[in-house]
């Protein structure tokens, strides 16, 4: 496939464990570099590099066990965490800036008004990103039952 960087974003579910494995197993081969991302939205109403104490511990927390996760693998990384208004703007901008060749998302299932949802960032990380972009989507409820 020709992966020697990913940036994996990252928002404290459980499916960010397996995004996170898919990464090093991609960059493996290429002994590349794997950029994990946590990013805070920050509402208009505030600065967007305010101080948001109980948004960064929980930020922190997270990519310390995605470091963890990733040390399994014994892949160089790269942990940060970042503010900005949108989530998905941040991840392709963090992704042009680092020139990965690959982005993963990790999502759950979640419904909408009773039928699966996307949410935002995604279709925007999907329409703006300058590099392959791969979807990993935790199992629907009911067929984590059977």
């Amino acid at each position: 496939m020709g992966v020697s960087s990913v940036l994996v974003a990252v928002r404290g579910e459980p499916s960010d464990d397996d995004a996170i494995k898919l990464g090093c197993e991609l960059i493996s081969a290429a002994k590349g570099m794997l950029y994990i991302l946590y990013v805070i939205e920050v509402e208009r109403g505030f600065p967007v590099d305010a101080e948001i104490a109980p948004s960064t511990a929980k930020g922190e927390e997270v990519l310390k066990h995605m470091e963890e996760v990733a040390r399994a693998y014994r892949c160089k990384m790269e942990a940060e965490l970042v503010q900005a208004r949108q989530a998905g703007s941040a991840v392709v901008q963090e992704a042009m800036d680092k020139g990965v060749d690959a982005i993963i998302l990790g999502i759950p299932y979640r419904e909408r008004f009773g039928s699966f949802s996307l949410g935002a960032t995604i279709p925007y990380v999907l329409k703006n990103a300058p590099c392959q972009v791969m979807v990993w989507r935790d199992r629907h409820r009911d067929s984590a039952t059977k």
